[in-house]
């Protein structure tokens, strides 16, 4: 068995530019992130709402209205609302798995159009719920969308971009999902002044207009050339694409290492055992690690949960849910700073700077929530705003580092055999602790309390040190290249290189 691509690769680009079919293809592509930021804004502020509330959570809606015996911090404690939110990625979780097949077997594109089906009914369902089961259904359709547009939205970009604007094209999926979170903030900021049930009926419905978007687009949609080769083994085919997409004639060197990654590819027939592997251990580190630590910076706690926790330290239900949206604006901001860095500065660069930001607006804000917000008073307005700006200060942090490169990482370290299951792997693992921090987070809040945010800011501090030591710099490295980065890591090479050994001891056997 090949054991890899040749060292001497290490240090070569690709001919190529950014061409306009590549912009086209991977802004439309791109719009499952719009469905996946919607998906998440939608549920905080639906759940703040109070029509919504009295329908399917009453006694949430009981506890809200009650301001004298319930604590602050507990008012949102109800383990059913936590799962209309947590449902969402219960479902994708499973699906993310059986999606890695899918895309693996009929393309990129095939999984894309999959999900974009199950989005349109699940919203269809949301919007016309008369119960709680309605409700629910609807949101496990939503989740199985997301299952398989976010295993095969990242390979599908990575594929798709030169491989020096990677960074910049792959940090198009979280600006995306930066957009549809502030689509569904200013969504619910005006649906919420609609009366009885039709405001949060309209939030919930308006998820299908993206997934339309991306249906009809979808169909429009090139494969990638990775795809091409790996499911037909067509050459020529994928030749011509990648002329197409790269804009030159000559890419017979990128064509090259495609055609010599299918082949190790074909020889792996379960690729979910194979990445278990001593050979792939950095990367299934990664897969693990990566999303792990996301779903830990407390990111999602604004996402789900901003328009409550606004509601938490003293701001009203309009004011909550217009601070959702300024957190949403911000988001698309320092993800645009992350586009435009990335591939000048790295990755590990924007993981440090952004780490530190994080970490020291969580702490500051613990220490005012620890010291003015109690159980029954009410927050003075300097307290409040201050807890609101510093809560703008973490987005920003976040939103050029962790949220973009918890993306970009693992959809650009996979080999090509492994690939489709490698970032299913991941997607499964995010949506694994992105439900256990949907379903804990408000009884983490009403326990913990202004703790909460010294909790996650621990969780910074590992994630921090973890990526300074252990993440290799993949800047510029093409894709079909990127083993090289392990065997010259300081901690990878060694488990690498032993695995290297151990084949050619092997091999020398059976000779």
């Amino acid at each position: 068995m090949a054991v890899g691509l040749s060292v001497s690769n290490e240090s070569r680009e690709y001919k190529g530019r950014m061409t306009t079919f590549v912009i086209l293809s991977c802004l439309m592509a791109a719009m499952g992130g719009v469905i996946f930021g919607y998906d998440i804004g939608i549920s905080g502020g639906v759940t703040s709402m109070e029509p919504f509330l009295k329908k399917f959570f009453p006694e949430v809606y009981t506890k809200m209205k009650n301001k004298n015996q319930i604590s602050n911090y507990c008012k949102f404690d109800s383990h059913l609302l936590t799962l209309f939110t947590s449902s969402l990625y219960i479902a994708g979780l499973v699906a993310c798995l059986f999606a890695s097949k899918v895309t693996r077997a009929f393309g990129r594109k095939t999984s894309i159009m999959v999900g974009c089906a199950s989005f349109l009914v699940g919203s269809a369902l949301g919007g016309a719920a008369l119960n709680i089961y309605m409700l629910i259904i609807g949101r496990i359709l939503l989740g199985v969308g997301l299952g398989f547009t976010n295993q095969s939205i990242p390979l599908y970009l990575s594929e798709m971009a030169p491989s020096r604007y990677r960074g910049a094209i792959s940090n198009g999926f979280q600006l995306t999902v930066g957009i549809g979170y502030l689509c569904a903030t200013l969504v619910n900021f005006g649906t919420e002044k609609i009366k009885r049930d039709l405001g949060w009926r309209i939030s919930l419905s308006m998820a299908g207009i993206p997934a339309l978007i991306l249906t009809v687009g979808a169909f429009f949609l090139p494969e990638t050339p990775n795809s091409l080769i790996q499911r037909n083994n067509d050459h020529q085919k994928a030749k011509l694409m990648l002329q197409r997409i790269r804009g030159v004639i000559d890419i017979q060197e990128e064509l090259d290492d495609l055609i010599k990654a299918n082949e190790i590819s074909k020889t792996m027939k379960d690729p979910f055992k194979k990445i278990l592997g001593r050979k792939y251990r950095p990367q299934l580190v990664m897969a693990i690690a990566i999303p792990f630590f996301t779903q830990v910076t407390g990111i999602n706690v604004i996402a789900f949960y901003a328009p409550i926790l606004f509601r938490t330290i003293g701001f009203g239900e309009s004011a909550s849910l217009l601070s959702g949206a300024a957190t949403g604006v911000l988001g698309i901001t320092s993800n645009f700073i992350s586009m435009y860095t990335v591939d000048r500065f790295g990755r590990k660069v924007l993981f440090m700077v952004g780490g530190v930001q994080m970490l020291i607006s969580q702490v500051i804000i613990g220490a005012i929530m620890a010291a003015q917000v109690g159980d029954q008073n009410e927050v003075g307005n300097r307290y409040a705003y201050s807890i609101l700006v510093l809560i703008f200060v973490y987005v920003v942090g976040f939103g050029y580092s962790w949220g973009p490169l918890g993306w970009l990482i693992p959809s650009e370290i996979f080999p090509l055999e492994i690939r489709s299951a490698g970032q299913s792997i991941n997607i499964a693992v995010s949506f694994f602790f992105t439900c256990i921090i949907a379903q804990t987070f408000l009884s983490m809040l009403c326990h913990f309390k202004s703790g909460l945010f010294f909790f996650f800011g621990g969780w910074v501090i590992i994630m921090t040190l973890f990526t300074h030591l252990f993440l290799p710099e993949t800047k510029n490295v093409p894709m079909e290249t990127m083993d090289q980065v392990w065997r010259e890591h300081w901690f990878w090479k060694n488990i690498v290189e032993e695995n290297k050994e151990n084949n050619n001891s092997m091999y020398e056997l059976e000779a």
